[in-house]
């Protein structure tokens, strides 16, 4: 109910009663609590919740990856979230793996740590089976890295493009790119980066409509 109301601090009070105060740390719960502190703005109150469940059900750190590492990013703790994304790169679920490995290059990236951050990003052009993940990097590897490492221009675009060759053939359209990034509409990592989602639909598939 109260997340049709979409009421999150009435939903942040009970879900902290459900988990924090009573300890029902399911993975679902802890999930949607973590996910309502971030739609709130309320990144510090991530970190604490990481810490409990990093004592009490330290797998579930792991299983959501991606939202305790997007609130280091959303909190301005870039090397921290450098350090986070490194050690999940290796323990994450294989479905969350190559996004983990974006984060982490993301976040590299923020950290200016350019030439890492073009060989993670590098990387996932060449061997990710996810379309998003594919298109975002080489996105950044064209329009970002290429721009502030002219040295590497010529081998970044080159990477860029065909990395945008495989995103076409699997993404051919600017309808079916918004099929495939609204299926993401609901996750935290996703809307966090939005802003940067609609900038690589336009490079993608630049003179089409929206």
């Amino acid at each position: 109910m109260l997340l049709e109301k979409e009421d999150w601090p009435a939903l942040v009070r009970y879900l902290e009663d459900k988990v924090i105060q009573k300890g029902n740390y399911s993975s679902s719960l802890v999930r949607l609590l973590a996910n309502s502190y971030l739609v709130l703005s309320d990144s510090q109150a991530v970190m604490s919740l990481e810490n409990k469940v990093a004592v009490i059900k330290p797998s579930l750190i792991d299983a959501n990856a991606l939202v305790f590492g997007t609130a280091r990013i959303l909190g301005k703790d870039i090397s921290g979230a450098v350090r986070f994304f490194e050690v999940r790169k290796e323990t994450a679920k294989p479905a969350l793996k190559d996004w983990v490995s974006w984060y982490y290059g993301f976040a590299m990236l923020l950290n200016r740590q350019f030439e890492e951050a073009g060989r993670e990003f590098s990387f996932l052009t060449r061997i990710s089976r996810d379309g998003v993940v594919t298109a975002l990097a080489s996105y950044f590897l064209s329009e970002t890295l290429a721009q502030v490492l002219p040295e590497k221009w010529l081998e970044y675009r080159e990477v860029a493009a065909k990395g945008k060759e495989r995103v076409m053939k699997a993404i051919p359209e600017a309808k079916n790119w918004k099929q495939e990034t609204s299926r993401l509409s609901t996750e935290i990592h996703a809307a966090a980066i939005s802003k940067y989602m609609e900038e690589t639909r336009g490079w993608l598939y630049e003179g089409e409509g929206k």
